[in-house]
């Protein structure tokens, strides 16, 4: 297929077999390339594919020539020719070309083999043209829009919550401050609160937008800016929350498998690998999760929280995610609802992604009775000014109500299989990072 309103082709339409034996234009990028006397191999990228073009010095006029001879990788380029097949070329297919033009030769790409993490860190603006790197995001935008289409299909609302707040949603040791107008503010640690607002007028909603954690961790899972998936639903229980959890991976796992395992690949991820992701997924209580990882000698106590170690070991073995909950409340956040059948413990749940992934969502049922909410505010200590619009929900039309939090980095950290958190995001922002 023709780019629309041009002359040129895109190469995942050559590599499809769609212009063999054809003549063809393109433009792109040089991937790599290299010479062999009067014949030159240069490798074309476009958002679509690599394609390797054969320049013969007897095909292609005099300045032709020199344009393939004179290029570096990354120069821009733009070159017509017949397409070919040819089992030896990156994708099976090749460009017989007669026609060859340096749109912009540029310097000498940085970028060499063997660089260093911090130097790659450091050309981030540059190494997001790798090819790793350009199938990462195209996986975490099919990744964002399997989750979007899930939830328009399933009759929720995208809400907006603001990103500039007074009130803490997770906890004021992990905010940004900001100086807004000679008075502190911070940078949004949840637009969950937000969403309830919303809940209580559309009943099922969702937002998707940055959220910041002002955190000092060093991991391979941590982000101080993300982004965060956070639906809230009206006359919802912690088991309904749960089973929509799943449904929602399920969905987004199956349809990145069905429709883009070439992306998976790419990565090393084996799409079969995703298709085994079907509900409903193991449940298990909090404080059976502690007896088991104590059988298994980890040094945790009861009413402490699990970080990464223990749950590696909880899902090591595992194909699928799986449910921890009803945490004790003494380290839950403020809001969520007491489990009348387990008092001390909240009706939460983390979901925690198979072969030591970690979490991926955090939810629970919302308190939606205001004297529990105040009980709660109280315990906690927390300024109730800063909460009172957040309370006045409890007084006007309370109805009971749950959500979550899914960071997306997190998601696509395990469904593409990466190493660390930091190529899950164009620009990652950690404890030592602001650059580029």
């Amino acid at each position: 297929m023709k780019e629309k309103g041009s002359e040129y082709v895109k190469i995942g339409e050559i590599l499809a077999g769609k212009f063999t034996g054809k003549k063809v234009k393109i433009r792109g990028w040089v991937h790599r390339m290299r010479s062999s006397g009067g014949l030159v191999f240069v490798v074309i990228r476009d958002a679509a594919g690599v394609l390797q073009c054969a320049v013969k010095k007897d095909g292609v006029d005099e300045k032709g020539w020199k344009d393939a001879t004179s290029v570096f990788v990354e120069s821009a380029v733009e070159c017509s020719g017949t397409v070919k097949e040819d089992k030896r070329a990156p994708g099976g297919f090749e460009l017989g070309v007669d026609g060859f033009h340096a749109i912009f030769v540029g310097e000498a790409f940085p970028i060499a083999k063997d660089q260093s993490v911090e130097f790659l860190l450091d050309t981030r603006h540059l190494w997001l043209r790798s090819q790793k790197l350009t199938n990462v995001m195209k996986g975490r935008d099919y990744i964002t829009r399997y989750l979007r289409q899930f939830f328009f299909e399933h009759d929720f609302f995208e809400c907006t919550p603001p990103i500039i707040t007074r009130s803490a949603c997770e906890g004021g040791a992990t905010l940004f401050e900001v100086d807004y107008f000679g008075e502190a503010a911070y940078l949004s640690q949840s637009g969950q609160m937000y969403g309830e607002v919303f809940s209580f007028s559309l009943e099922n909603i969702f937002i998707l937008a940055p959220s910041f954690r002002a955190e000092p961790s060093r991991t391979i899972r941590h982000l101080a800016e993300y982004w965060h998936l956070e639906p809230e639903m009206a006359f919802y229980s912690q088991k309904m929350n749960m089973e929509l959890q799943e449904e929602m991976i399920e969905f987004v796992c199956h349809k990145m498998a069905k429709e883009h395992p070439e992306i998976l690949e790419a990565v090393g991820r084996d799409p079969k690998d995703l298709l085994l992701v079907k509900g409903p997924f193991p449940r298990i209580d909090y404080s059976k999760a502690i007896e088991k990882l104590q059988a298994k000698g980890l040094k945790i106590e009861y009413g402490q929280d699990m970080g990464a170690d223990e749950e590696a070991e909880l899902t090591k073995d595992a194909k699928i995610p799986i449910f921890v909950h009803n945490h004790p409340k003494a380290f839950k956040a403020f809001y969520m609802r007491e489990d009348p059948d387990k008092p001390d413990t909240v009706l939460s749940n983390d979901l925690l992604a198979p072969q030591g992934h970690g979490e991926i969502i955090g939810g629970s049922e919302r308190i939606w009775e205001l004297d529990e909410l105040m009980q709660r505010v109280d315990e906690q200590k927390l300024d109730v000014k800063d909460y009172q619009w957040y309370i006045d929900l409890r007084k006007y039309g309370s109805v009971q109500h749950s959500g979550f939090g899914l960071g997306i980095e997190r998601l696509v950290k395990w469904m593409l299989n990466l190493e660390h958190i930091r190529d899950a995001i164009p620009f990652p922002r950690t404890i030592n990072r602001a650059y580029p």
